[in-house]
């Protein structure tokens, strides 16, 4: 009955894009949620929020739909957008560690499931605690492979499913799996220099800024301050 209702009241692919996103925020959340609490809270605070803003507010009532709309993207933005781009920060970051330990256990002459037991045994991350999860699930009847299929969609990062992908490949094709993931090890610290210096090339523009809205003024200030003493 209850799923009958919601299933009227929200679109069937609304509810599924949600539940993928929220997937993707993984167990570390502030604010536990499902699809259709968020959807609930959102159109919930919405209809207040317009029933607010036409009785209480002397905003002019065409701009009142504008005002909605914004609230209605920006709650999207502030619990999934950017909890996820935030994510997808953090494990990008812990992704050349893990997998450095993952490729010397296998250099070592362990298999990848043994591979990925040591990774998480010796690295204490986000991303670790996701393979573990691929893990104890092959410890109930599943394969490993089905597992980090399962696994991509808790991952948000592109680059992270990107080498999820290579290694099963690897796996199915029986292609190198060590020369694959030195490929992808070179390429993650690649990526990372190459947001080292991204991140440098922004200094001299933040400088800018800093300098426009707080030492010009002041020089200003420090040059015309006499003459305008004289002046008053």
């Amino acid at each position: 009955m209850k799923t009958g209702i919601i299933k009227k009241i929200y679109k069937i692919k609304d509810i599924e894009n949600i539940e993928s996103k929220i997937k993707m925020l993984g167990d570390n959340q502030k604010i536990k949620f499902d699809a259709v609490t968020f959807l609930n809270v959102r159109m919930i605070t919405t209809i207040l929020l317009t029933i607010i803003l036409i009785i209480f507010s002397n905003i002019n009532y065409f701009i009142i739909p504008f005002l909605i709309i914004a609230y209605y993207n920006i709650f999207y933005y502030l619990f999934i957008s950017i909890p996820i781009n935030r994510r997808i920060l953090k494990l990008d970051k812990e992704a050349l560690t893990f997998f450095e330990i993952l490729t010397l256990a296998l250099e070592s002459g362990r298999n990848l499931e043994n591979g990925l037991e040591i990774a998480c045994y010796n690295v204490d991350s986000e991303l670790s605690r996701e393979f573990e999860k691929c893990l104890i699930e092959t410890k109930f009847g599943r394969s490993l492979m089905e597992s980090l299929e399962d696994l991509k969609e808790r991952i948000p990062s592109d680059t992270i499913n990107n080498i999820i992908l290579n290694i099963t490949q690897t796996n199915v094709f029986g292609n190198s799996i060590i020369e694959t993931m030195n490929n992808q090890i070179d390429y993650l610290r690649e990526k990372q220099i190459m947001e080292v210096k991204a991140q440098i090339n922004k200094i001299p523009n933040k400088v800018s800024i800093v300098s426009v809205i707080f030492i010009v003024p002041l020089i200003l200030l420090i040059i015309l301050g006499p003459l305008i003493i004289n002046l008053i």
